[in-house]
């Protein structure tokens, strides 16, 4: 099994910045695509940014320009920094990895247990 754990939520003021990060330990024979999704209170689990192995971004429309995903490899640990946050990035964030894992064939996805981002005054 893998396990994606994040840290690094916690409230904020709008218009700051917080830093996310999420470790993957485990069997991992290769560690693929890694990224963030984010559901907030009555709201359906949305994409934020997404991160290849070869560092491929992708972002939500909504994110772009504010938010950076990035990854360390050697870690197995993805981040995303956040910058100018607003009220309605208020969310659970949860982790996501791609990963091969021994005895198996093709990607398994594996989902943290979320870190809480409250952006409020």
């Amino acid at each position: 099994q893998v396990q994606p754990v994040e840290s690094g939520g916690g409230l904020v003021q709008p218009g700051g910045s917080l830093r996310l990060s999420c470790a993957a330990s485990g069997s991992i024979f290769r560690l693929n695509a890694m990224g963030w999704y984010r559901q907030a209170p009555g709201m359906q689990r949305e994409l934020v940014a997404t991160i290849t192995s070869s560092g491929r971004t992708n972002y939500a429309d909504s994110v772009k320009g504010r938010f950076t995903i990035s990854r360390d490899n050697a870690k197995n640990t993805v981040y995303l920094q956040m910058n100018s946050l607003k009220p309605e990035d208020t969310a659970v964030y949860y982790c996501n990895a791609d990963a091969v894992v021994p005895g198996m064939s093709g990607d398994i996805s594996f989902r943290g247990q979320g870190t809480l981002v409250t952006v409020s005054s």
